[in-house]
């Protein structure tokens, strides 16, 4: 499966890709209330981009990862936080605890778990009053546009999958659809927009963290990433402009919602 991709570059992972904006995690401690005692269970923490701010804030998070090269970097990445703990399991067989949480969340992996269980697992995860975070990541047109534009021909080129022509949607036409979660819940919605400048070879690193490149076989990818990395030294002076789209989306559990325990 595409999601295993990801425990096969764990160092990489954990290097490569960008932690979440603090902006993002002050809004949901305005929105939920973080801190000690606050009971939290993170869905695909990866190697903890959003665990350690929760567990900076004190609360007491257990964190559910099914690759287990990326939870053994979560944990050294937690070694300071001793009230928070990574278990490897897959989240739809994991035996949830008798006592509820108060906060479950998933950073950029809730997409990754079988639909026939996210939201309602979730729901019996948590007690009243409980809280339920999907973080969503998109990227969007802005930064180094001429380089997205020119890059696509080597995706056309080294990628058969690439659609002819795609380009990146602008932010204002960007939204996740939160049609399941709507019908546990009403969702509330923040955005957060930031742009992040690579070199050369640390925008070759993230492209290795996706789980469409690393499923290329070895031949093309290293096909694709010759061609970007050529592109961005020859026509845009070894660096490129990434923009990135967040959104938090909240959804607080009604009394009649979801399935209590």
């Amino acid at each position: 499966m595409l999601r295993d991709t990801f425990d096969e570059a764990a160092e990489l992972y954990d290097r490569a890709r960008p932690r979440y904006p603090a902006a993002l995690v002050d809004e949901l401690d305005r929105r939920v209330g973080l801190g000690p005692g606050v009971r939290v269970l993170e869905i695909g923490p990866g190697t903890g981009q959003l665990t350690v701010p929760l567990a900076r804030r004190g609360c007491d998070v257990t964190a559910v990862e099914l690759g287990p090269a990326l939870a053994a970097v979560a944990r050294r990445n937690l070694r300071d936080f001793p009230r928070a703990r990574v278990e490897v399991a897959e989240f739809e067989r994991w035996p949830l605890p008798r006592a509820p949480f108060d906060l479950v969340v998933s950073a950029t992996a809730f997409h990754w778990i079988d639909p026939a269980v996210r939201v309602v697992k979730a729901a019996e995860a948590l007690g009243p009053d409980g809280v339920l975070a999907v973080v969503t990541t998109h990227h969007v047109a802005g930064g180094s546009r001429n380089f997205f534009a020119r890059v696509q021909e080597c995706y056309e080129r080294w990628d058969p999958a690439t659609p002819p022509g795609l380009r990146a949607s602008d932010e204002a036409d960007v939204a996740t659809d939160t049609g399941e979660l709507e019908r546990w819940g009403r969702v509330t919605s923040y955005r957060f927009a930031r742009e992040i400048t690579y070199s050369t070879r640390e925008y070759l690193d993230v492209l290795l963290t996706y789980s469409g490149h690393r499923a290329l076989d070895a031949p093309a990818r290293r096909g694709l990433l010759r061609c970007v990395a050529e592109l961005i030294e020859t026509r845009h002076g070894g660096s490129v402009t990434k923009r990135y789209l967040h959104e938090l989306l909240l959804t607080r559990r009604e009394s009649d919602a979801g399935a209590g325990r």
